[in-house]
């Protein structure tokens, strides 16, 4: 079945890279200025000579004497699966800042071994932790359906990633739920909390769910038993707990590669001995044998693969330049996630063909075309 991904994302006609860094017009709710800069390059651009981070530090300070306890209660939770940048502000929030967290990891889809044991080594430098794993024959029957329905099988982490420290905020009441960065505005999308600390929870299903949230899978056989621990709490209990979710980035300055040396230095942070396939780094999303599918479907939706979103933030955080960014998005962004596909197939109980058949039908037109017999983009990024 042919997909309408233009229609479906809301994704322009015309193919247009951003002028300063890699990404392009079809990252969904990115917005493009009069100039032809994406509106995560202009963020990083008012982030780096605009704020005034002391002043930032000084409000976090005040966010913390808010909610800190001083009696052995949790008093934050941190969603922290062990990696670069939950680890880098639990470590902050605990040791700089003289809060007590509680850290949440919703469980990968399939672990790696590199991702187990920098949470291991995570929770051995001094935290607190809890890791929610839901009934895995659901989990395995939502990923089959998210990739196939949505083209998307990192869909059911995603849910949990999302709705489960909501849980624990509310099991534990604990007011303060503090993520890293907010996605929407350093890598390009929904600016309206680009100059706020908080993000709305109702903003949950466009932002992260791609609009389906957890029980539009009823309709494909799954029962709202199953679902329920995808699902966020009530609402009526995320406002009488006063729920309140912050984005560190908001008070300290976001720099994902800075994270990994702080780790490295402080958590035990491991980095993969070779690059993660799809781009060229080995320290982000190391944790799940699936995330590689997640990357490679957006790089089929959009044309925006693994490597030119790492590329683009490092553009925007002075590590690479252009020039450098579009050779690498050349060299590494098409490339298929090899390594755990026996893994991924098993998994979602498909062969090759029918991973072929889904990944094809999410290829728009004004994207792709078929060049002697192969798919090519229409406008890769070296042709501008």
């Amino acid at each position: 079945m042919k997909r309408d991904t233009k229609k479906i994302y809301g994704l322009p006609q015309e193919v247009i890279f951003c002028k300063k860094c890699t990404v392009s017009n079809q990252r969904p709710r990115i917005t493009f200025d009069d100039h032809g800069v994406c509106s995560a390059c202009n963020f990083a651009e008012f982030k780096r000579n605009q704020i005034d981070w002391e002043q930032r530090e000084i409000e976090l300070i005040k966010l913390c004497d808010m909610h800190r306890k001083n009696n052995g209660e949790y008093d934050v939770i941190v969603p922290c699966s062990g990696g670069k940048d939950g680890g880098f502000v639990a470590h902050q929030l605990k040791f700089k800042y003289g809060m007590n967290p509680l850290t949440v990891t919703w469980a990968p889809l399939k672990a790696t071994e590199i991702g187990r044991k920098n949470l291991d080594s995570f929770i051995s430098s001094g935290f607190s932790h809890i890791l929610g794993t839901p009934n895995p024959l659901v989990t395995r029957k939502l990923t089959q359906l998210s990739f196939e329905h949505l083209g998307d099988p990192f869909q059911p982490f995603i849910y949990g990633q999302t709705n489960f420290p909501l849980h624990m905020a509310v099991k534990h009441s604990v007011q303060l739920i503090m993520y890293g960065e907010n996605g929407e505005v350093e890598y390009g999308g929904d600016m309206k909390n680009a100059h706020v600390p908080t993000r709305e929870i109702k903003d949950h299903d466009k932002h992260y769910f791609s609009g389906l949230p957890p029980k539009f899978w009823m309709k494909h056989g799954l029962s709202e038993k199953d679902l329920f621990p995808f699902m966020s709490p009530k609402f009526s209990d995320i406002l009488s707990n006063k729920t309140e979710i912050h984005f560190f980035g908001y008070y300290k300055f976001w720099d994902p590669q800075e994270n990994y040396y702080y780790c490295r230095e402080n958590t035990g942070f491991q980095p993969n001995p070779e690059r993660s396939q799809g781009t060229y780094s080995k320290y982000a999303s190391l944790d799940d044998q699936i995330d590689g599918f997640h990357y490679y479907l957006s790089y089929i939706k959009f044309g925006i693969g693994r490597t030119t979103s790492d590329a683009a933030h490092e553009i925007r955080d002075g590590k690479i330049s252009r020039e450098e960014g579009v050779a690498l998005v050349k060299r590494y962004d098409h490339e298929f996630p090899h390594k755990y596909y026996d893994i991924f197939l098993d998994y979602c109980d498909v062969d090759d063909q029918k991973v072929h058949e889904v990944i094809d039908s999410w290829r728009s037109e004004h994207i792709w075309e078929k060049s002697n017999g192969d798919w090519i983009l229409k406008k890769p990024i070296w042709n501008e």
